[in-house]
């Protein structure tokens, strides 16, 4: 190994795209900074890795392919945020076309580099039973009111108007959302289990996306890398050390296409492995794991390793009840508070099932002098407003939410 621990302190900032590819360390140290036991699991999860590198001869899982059961979470807010089963499928397709590298183009990397090359036997699959034993595609859907996520993990908790994880020492749980700023990011293992996975932003999810950058499924193939306890491979620092003996050290990511070798921090005469999926090089640049890396990789699913676990998930049996898939929430009906009948008597509906996040905040309701003349504590998504004690005349009403959206809205009393 290149080194020792993996240091994960120094802060490192990347501009590459508009959207940048990938967030995982920034996040990382943003997590370090809230949870001081974090650092101690990843150094205990990289110790479990240097023994397991320093003392193996065989290993039980010698020719095994390890096969991964998923579920992908697909969070929308707006239609074409509601990625198809097919876009999914493609995806699944594309982590195990280069995960086996059976990938048309490995033929492209350096010859040095290309005997490193590795089929790192481990396969994605989408579920085929949920936790509970029950049939499933591996897909759920959810109508959110967020439309955008932040590299934050809110999108993982229903409470914040996501999606629950499904057990995550059973399946690798992807969310797919609209992700701000980033085309990706995942946890290293031994992250709070209810936060642990891949998070890809709608646009870089699957093949033919449309996108012009992230179309050939790579982001989630680097995303899946960190999740398996991969580094980029600078090390996250100026000639750094991403824990692997066979890809050589190098100054920082890679941008572009290079069409010459690149040498940094004295690694000629082959120079960086811009080739590899770990780099920020263009998608359709990028081609190989290494042997260093899948090993470092399938380490994990040794006995006592932080991933044994999925080994004995039951998310790829056959389910113990087969049942009719039930049909999907609907899509609210309206975007935004909708205040009806106006103008009104005695009663208004205040339609708020499109964010259900209004409940427990309060209407103040004020007059065209603006003095407050009643409030309202919101119980219900269709909230009900009695206005009968009101005099005849314009009234407004007005509530603010966390996250800092307000409400105001006019009507008029018969």
């Amino acid at each position: 190994m290149k080194g020792g621990l993996i240091l994960l302190a120094l802060a490192f900032t990347v501009q590459l795209f508009s959207q940048e590819p990938c967030n995982s360390f920034s996040y990382q140290q943003a997590e370090l900074a809230k949870d001081p036991v974090l650092s101690a699991r990843i150094r205990s999860v990289e110790n479990f890795i240097q023994q397991q590198s320093a003392s193996r001869v065989t290993s039980r899982l010698d020719g095994v392919v390890i096969k991964i059961p998923v579920v992908v979470h697909i969070l929308y807010h707006s239609p074409q945020e509601k990625i198809t089963d097919a876009q999914v499928v493609s995806q699944i397709a594309a982590l195990n076309k280069y995960f086996r590298r059976r990938n048309t183009d490995t033929a492209s990397a350096p010859t040095h580099f290309r005997a490193l090359a590795a089929d790192c036997e481990i396969e994605f699959h989408l579920a085929t039973s949920d936790p509970r034993r029950r049939s499933t595609s591996g897909i759920t859907r959810k109508y959110t009111p967020v439309t955008k996520w932040g590299a934050d993990d809110k999108m993982k908790f229903a409470a914040e108007m996501g999606a629950d994880a499904w057990d995550t020492k059973s399946y690798l749980n992807i969310w797919v959302c609209n992700l701000d700023k980033f085309a990706g990011y995942a946890t290293l293992p031994g992250t709070d289990e209810k936060k642990d996975g891949l998070v890809i932003n709608y646009t870089a999810f699957g093949t033919n996306n449309g996108s012009s950058v992230f179309s050939l499924g790579k982001t989630a193939v680097h995303e899946a890398g960190h999740w398996l306890n991969l580094r980029h491979l600078w090390g996250d620092e100026y000639c750094g050390d991403d824990g692997v003996n066979d890809t050589p050290k190098q100054a920082s990511y890679t941008s572009g296409c290079p069409s010459v070798v690149r040498i940094t921090c004295g690694n000629g005469p082959h120079g960086d492995m811009y080739m590899n999926y770990m780099d920020f090089t263009n998608e359709s640049c990028t081609n190989m794991f290494t042997e260093g890396q899948k090993a470092r990789m399938r380490a994990l699913f040794e006995n006592g390793g932080p991933r044994q676990s999925l080994l004995s998930s039951k998310g790829l049996d056959l389910p113990l009840f087969s049942s009719i898939p039930l049909p999907e929430e609907p899509d609210p009906k309206w975007l935004r508070p909708n205040l009806y009948p106006n103008p009104a008597s005695t009663e208004l509906m205040l339609d708020l099932s499109y964010d259900i996040r209004w409940i427990g905040k309060t209407i103040f309701v004020t007059n065209m002098q603006g003095q407050l003349v009643m409030n309202v504590s919101i119980s219900s998504k269709n909230q009900r407003i009695d206005v009968s004690r009101l005099q005849a005349g314009v009234y407004f009403i007005a509530a603010k939410k966390d996250d800092g959206e307000s409400m105001k809205l006019k009507f008029v009393k018969l």
